[in-house]
């Protein structure tokens, strides 16, 4: 399985904001999507994320308050990436070395789409969930021996 098989069930819907952007709008943007990241974006390339962990941490700089914070001021300018072919075991693995939680998803420098762990652990655990049914109806349908 592909990162690319995730994007597929996933969906193509992708949030989005500038540098320049405020961190209390990409909060509320996050609260009104139910999301935890959002790409950071400028002039068409990616330059960044923005993800609880960030806000977080700005939050607690700053004794609980964001005031005039910009995104370009607090994101992470490198995060960690990963193609459409990048196989699913690989994702795992960057993630849980890597501490990673989102990863956006690039073909060459096109953005496709951002996954995260949870999207990486359902798709798991669905995969598995079609197998055990998959082996389950094998062995319902096992024939039977006849007497010798």
């Amino acid at each position: 399985m592909k990162v690319s098989d995730i994007l597929r069930l996933k969906g193509n819907t992708l949030y989005t904001v500038a540098p320049d952007t405020s961190v209390v709008t990409a909060v509320h943007i996050m609260a009104e999507h139910d999301i935890g990241s959002l790409l950071v974006m400028q002039y068409g390339e990616l330059v960044g994320i923005l993800t609880f962990r960030e806000v977080i941490g700005t939050l607690a700089k700053s004794h609980g308050t964001l005031g005039a914070v910009k995104v370009g001021a607090v994101m992470d300018e490198s995060p960690l990436i990963c193609t459409p072919e990048t196989a699913l075991d690989e994702v795992r693995r960057m993630m849980l070395n890597q501490h990673a939680r989102y990863l956006p998803v690039m073909e060459q420098q096109m953005l496709m789409g951002v996954i995260s762990f949870y999207d990486v652990a359902k798709t798991v655990v669905e995969a598995q969930g079609f197998e055990n049914s998959m082996l389950k109806a094998y062995i319902r349908d096992w024939p039977e021996e006849s007497p010798q």
